[in-house]
């Protein structure tokens, strides 16, 4: 397993973290072009991948975040919209491809990313985690999307890897679909379909391809229920895990606060094992991670310290489970 983790688009303070920390892999969100907005041009990108490259570390996945999402492909009532993002869509991957980055991440979760409803929840130590409480959202009002089914997203899903999956074989460049995240539909009417494991197969094999598979995030299917080490091996038995998220909670789908990695109600002793039986040797970063005493929980979720101490708990299983990094 090759540990990455997220870095911005510059220098700061957390890549001379991440590399006195021993990590060689990046997890890359998209550069911005000369208009401040996000973009999949080439020289942007090998500019970034260079920028990376040049400090020490290696691109293992792009993973564009909120600055670039799929709107239209997902809600699908703008065809004329949608059409042009596939076709960004399709100039990303086949750059990535010429750039020679593996794998990329991407969800769909339609009009928004991931949901919490708690920001500040204190845990051991007075550190802060995030949670989700369902029934805080029963009463939230529709979004301006107004309601998108379970069938919508499905056939929109469906008509979006028709058209990427044979791009991303020809770029050599797997598409790694991360499940919705919290996995439960609708929230403020807007359904939800990537909620569980079977949902995750179902996806996946809309379009068959040895270059579509998913991004397993831990902490997602841990809430969703699924039994992590179980199946990890279901998904690495068909060759279809192509990036991890290495996350835990407490809790379940409708109700769950994000945990340290060493203190939710996952084994993620076992499930390290479970990688190396399956023969997994593509990236993995720690995800999710508690704000600790210190930092102000500006950015919950992703403050430093908790990275720190998530990644020496991440490198020490996989030393002690005889994986190489």
């Amino acid at each position: 397993m090759k540990i990455a983790e997220v870095l911005s688009a510059a220098p700061d303070r957390l890549w001379h973290l991440a590399k006195q920390a021993g990590v060689p892999g990046v997890v890359s969100r998209l550069p911005l072009g000369a208009d401040g907005r996000a973009s999949v041009d080439y020289m942007d990108l090998l500019h970034l991948i260079k920028r990376y490259e040049d400090f020490g570390f290696r691109v293992e996945v792009f993973e564009p975040g909120y600055e670039w999402e799929l709107h239209n492909v997902r809600i699908g009532t703008d065809k004329d919209r949608r059409d042009e993002e596939i076709v960004q869509c399709k100039t990303l991957i086949r750059n990535l491809g010429a750039l020679g980055v593996p794998v990329l991440c991407y969800n769909f979760m339609a009009h928004f990313n991931w949901v919490r409803t708690s920001l500040a929840i204190p845990t051991r130590g007075g550190a802060l985690v995030t949670g989700y409480d369902h029934a805080l959202m029963k009463d939230a009002p529709l979004t301006g999307a107004g309601v998108v089914t379970e069938e919508q997203l499905w056939e929109n899903l469906r008509h979006f890897l028709r058209e990427v999956v044979p791009v991303a074989e020809l770029a050599g460049v797997r598409l790694a679909l991360h499940p919705d995240d919290p996995p439960v539909s609708p929230i403020r009417g807007i359904a939800r379909i990537i909620t569980n494991a079977a949902a995750l197969k179902q996806a996946i094999e809309l379009v068959p391809s040895e270059y579509s598979g998913v991004t397993f995030c831990q902490g997602t299917l841990a809430t969703a229920g699924e039994p992590i080490s179980q199946t990890i091996r279901e998904f690495g038995r068909r060759n279809r895990i192509f990036y991890v998220h290495f996350r835990d909670v407490r809790g379940t789908a409708n109700k769950f606060s994000e945990t340290f990695h060493d203190d939710g109600q996952t084994d993620m002793a076992a499930a390290i094992r479970a990688y190396k039986e399956i023969g997994f040797e593509g990236a993995v970063r720690v995800d999710h991670v508690p704000t600790m005493e210190g930092e102000d929980n500006d950015n919950p979720g992703y403050e430093s310290m908790g990275r720190l101490f998530a990644l020496g708990y991440l490198k020490g299983l996989l030393e002690g489970s005889g994986h190489t990094s």
